[in-house]
């Protein structure tokens, strides 16, 4: 029973921060009038690829939290949450799309740095990041065009 609760209270939190995070940031007006590379997505996919990238980010930190609760994959995990749930402040808040890139620059490098030190730990936490790391390596790029056209 403890393991399926600590499985649902990541999953519920990861998933909560990152609706509260966009919710509280929208895209808005200002996104609306920028100038978005040829490879721009459409918007109606955002929501289920990153609902989904939380879920597999949660059962990671669950998994990696049950195994090493105060080990440096841990660590990272926390740190690339923060940096992920401040990136729509960044971008879309402040409508500063340099400061996202900046934050989006953290993010991929904690995210890979938790694949290294989670390996070793446990193979399926780093593996449920491989989706995550490839998302955000497009979305580094589409952030940076953004900031190139505009």
């Amino acid at each position: 029973m403890r393991i399926i609760l600590t499985y649902a209270a990541f999953i519920v939190i990861v998933v909560s921060a990152g609706l509260l995070s966009g919710l509280a940031n929208m895209p808005g007006d200002w996104y609306a009038t920028l100038q978005k590379p040829f490879f721009n997505p459409p918007a109606w996919l955002f929501g289920p690829v990153w609902t989904t990238l939380y879920v597999l980010i949660g059962i990671a930190g669950a998994r990696i939290w049950m195994r090493a609760p105060k080990s440096a994959a841990m660590q990272l995990w926390f740190a690339q949450l923060g940096a992920n749930l401040l990136w729509s402040p960044a971008f879309f808040g402040l409508q500063n799309p340099e400061l996202g890139l900046i934050v989006i620059a953290g993010m991929l490098l904690t995210i890979v740095g938790f694949m290294i030190k989670a390996r070793p730990i446990d193979r399926v936490s780093t593996l449920l990041f491989v989706p995550y790391l490839a998302w955000v390596a497009f979305a580094s790029l589409l952030n940076l065009s953004i900031a190139w056209l505009n």
